[in-house]
């Protein structure tokens, strides 16, 4: 079985090793480059399957190399950044990352984001039923067409963010979301608050859901959360 290939690139050789070091402890192959422009030359040959992509290169920034990537590939980036700016983060995200990580940052966060990225780009063969918007499980069905949810046979009314928080994960069973990356994909970059949001709606949706079912939203310790089927 082929291991799944990461490119890693920082221009600090220390860092790039030690990151290869997790990553090869999980099982994945690595390859480091410590420029912007070996990163797109690299990338060419070597064909990774994620790339962890500092910001700050030396001939072509991590914003560059994102954007000359993309215009080819959608190959999952990960981007690396010493900056704490909102906007650095948001313009790495709008360029085509699919997640970022601050320097310093612990290890199991690291790998936790990167099996995330990675099985977001896997079709899972257990999706359940999707068809035109609507998701359809054992005594659960969620319409985001006419936003309306059935559970157990009965209507349950639930806002519009409860709702969309259900079916986003829903759609997307065993996949571990970050909370950041909940607020991004159903509140947009553009929502003014923090991650307690998701926690909150989070709360909300599994105090409605009483009783036995074949399902459930989990927390991911330390990451986000999951739907379980």
């Amino acid at each position: 079985m082929n291991k799944t290939k990461i490119l890693v690139v920082d221009d600090d050789t220390n860092i790039a090793e030690l990151i290869s070091l997790y990553l090869q402890k999980e099982g994945y192959e690595t390859q480091e480059v410590y420029s912007g422009k070996q990163a797109v030359e690299v990338y060419e040959t070597y064909k990774p399957d994620l790339i962890l992509l500092d910001v700050m290169l030396p001939e072509m920034d991590g914003y560059d190399v994102c954007k000359a990537i993309r215009r080819t590939s959608k190959t999952p980036i990960i981007m690396l950044t010493a900056k704490c700016d909102v906007f650095d983060k948001v313009l790495g995200l709008e360029l085509g990352a699919d997640d970022y990580i601050s320097k310093p940052f612990d290890p199991k966060e690291l790998i936790a984001r990167v099996k995330a990225v990675l099985r977001r780009t896997i079709k899972d063969e257990e999706v359940p039923i999707e068809v035109k918007n609507r998701i359809v499980l054992e005594d659960l069905i969620v319409d985001k067409d006419n936003y309306s949810v059935t559970y157990q046979g009965n209507l349950l009314e639930l806002p519009p963010k409860e709702l969309e928080v259900l079916y986003f994960l829903a759609s997307h069973p065993k996949q571990v979301f970050t909370r950041e990356q909940l607020l991004d994909k159903i509140w947009g970059y553009d929502f003014v608050g923090d991650t307690r949001t998701v926690d909150v709606h989070i709360k909300r949706l599994r105090d409605k859901f009483e009783g036995d079912h074949p399902w459930s939203i989990k927390t991911v310790w330390g990451v986000g959360y999951k739907f379980e089927r």
